[in-house]
């Protein structure tokens, strides 16, 4: 028992000051959609700065979607990932720069083999400016033309957020031999390379 007390004594003495037991590390959050948000989610995973990521569904009105309503279609949601992020590390502004080249940003409501406005691809800003920097870095990609088709990928206020049941977090963890066997023949990557060159996210 003294022994215990001692070293409980040496904890409070040499225990971090108090400003650095309160204070809290900033993060912020940022929402993205890019077809499979089991892919998204992956790929934002490897991105330095990023603390986590949650699949989940945005952009439409339902309260508490589940994912046999989103996948039917029909529900104005879209399959989307919320990620949160330390400023200090990157910002917003590049973790946009970093989501291009993991999406096909020239085709409308479809995302590789997945089809419908679920799989549509959009950044959902969470304020104003996250809104503006999103925009302005569609402009750009639009004005560099690196495509002959038009970026319709939106840029958008975002709603309420769901997340997705607990089966699709971390799926690419949890169920590698799938998630491999269905990101290779949707065929995500090989489009993406063929889009982006080395820039191509996977």
């Amino acid at each position: 028992m003294k022994l215990r007390a001692a070293l409980l004594g040496l904890a409070v003495v040499f225990a971090a000051p108090a400003w650095a037991q309160t204070e809290a590390r900033h993060t912020e959050t940022a929402i993205f959609a890019g077809g499979c948000f089991w892919c998204v989610e992956a790929d934002f995973d490897k991105i330095n700065g990023v603390l986590s990521t949650t699949s989940g569904y945005v952009g439409g009105s339902k309260p508490n979607p589940t994912y046999a309503e989103v996948s039917a279609g029909g529900t104005g949601y879209a399959e989307a990932v919320r990620v949160e992020f330390d400023p200090s590390r990157i910002s917003y502004a590049q973790l946009v720069e970093k989501f291009w080249p993991t999406i096909d940003p020239t085709v409308k409501n479809q995302q590789f083999c997945d089809i419908g406005s679920q799989y549509r691809t959009g950044i959902f800003a969470l304020n104003a400016q996250q809104l503006q920097v999103a925009e302005a870095s569609k402009a750009a990609l639009q004005k560099s033309a690196p495509f002959k088709q038009p970026i319709v990928t939106e840029v958008v206020m975002a709603g309420k957020f769901y997340p997705a049941e607990d089966y699709h977090q971390d799926y690419y963890k949890k169920n590698p031999i799938r998630y491999t066997f269905y990101r290779s023949t949707c065929g995500r990557d090989a489009r993406l390379k063929q889009l982006w060159g080395e820039k191509a996210a996977h």
